[in-house]
């Protein structure tokens, strides 16, 4: 048993070491040599876990799908809230996590041809469960009735990959304050006026009010994020 838990342990840390090295080098640039030293392991004990980079680089994307798994949980709470609160623990997770990080830019190929059948598609499977769960807050009524689902479903989507990409740039898309902001401004039109009291769009009840960044002069533009 000590033996399985060691292994499993080393498995583990080889993952973690690829994926920081992936994320801050890329791909191509990561050696496996590299990956085994910062994971404090011989280059043995990576070829018994991983036959290839390639291979490491699946259990990247598979180490990253099972955080979105955790991140797309049900939860109690109305199918939008749902979707308020797992966007943002994804943004926090692309943020914080360069598991999270690098297994979405490995599974959309950004970095190496995936091979046929070996990694997941994070990003499609984000879009297809932010597609359910804005289907099923429609059919709950919880939509205006001049709202189409699928316009909501794009609208997230799109914004979540847009704070993934500009994350690579600056750090700030990867905060709470501007998805925040965009729910604020999505939801009394999702919703209705009447509505938006039900929701928090900071996904944190105990959060404070967004409001103008401390210092800043008024008529004085502070950054977009």
């Amino acid at each position: 048993m000590a033996k399985q838990e060691r292994a499993i342990r080393t498995r583990n840390a080889l993952i973690e070491s690829a994926a920081v090295l992936f994320d801050r080098d890329g791909f191509e640039v990561a050696s496996l040599a590299t990956i085994s030293a910062r994971a404090g392991v011989s280059s043995g004990a990576l070829h018994f876990h991983f036959q290839s980079k390639a291979a490491l680089a699946d259990a990247v994307v598979g180490a990253a799908g099972e955080r979105l798994v955790r991140i797309t949980r049900d939860r109690e709470a109305l199918p939008l809230q749902i979707l308020i609160d797992a966007s943002h623990e994804l943004v926090q997770g692309l943020r914080a996590d360069p598991v999270l990080r690098a297994g979405f830019d490995l599974s959309a190929g950004s970095e190496r041809r995936p091979r046929a059948g070996s990694a997941q598609d994070l990003r499609r499977l984000w879009r297809d469960w932010v597609e359910a769960t804005v289907a099923r807050a429609e059919r709950e009524g919880l939509l205006a009735p001049d709202v189409a689902a699928r316009d909501v479903a794009a609208a997230v989507v799109a914004v979540a990959a847009g704070h993934e990409v500009l994350g690579h740039q600056d750090p700030c898309w990867l905060e709470r304050a501007p998805l925040t902001r965009f729910w604020s401004f999505l939801l009394p039109r999702v919703v209705g006026d009447a509505r938006v009291g039900l929701f928090v769009p900071s996904g944190d009840p105990t959060a404070e009010p967004v409001g103008v960044p401390v210092g800043v002069p008024a008529g004085v533009p502070s950054k977009v994020c």
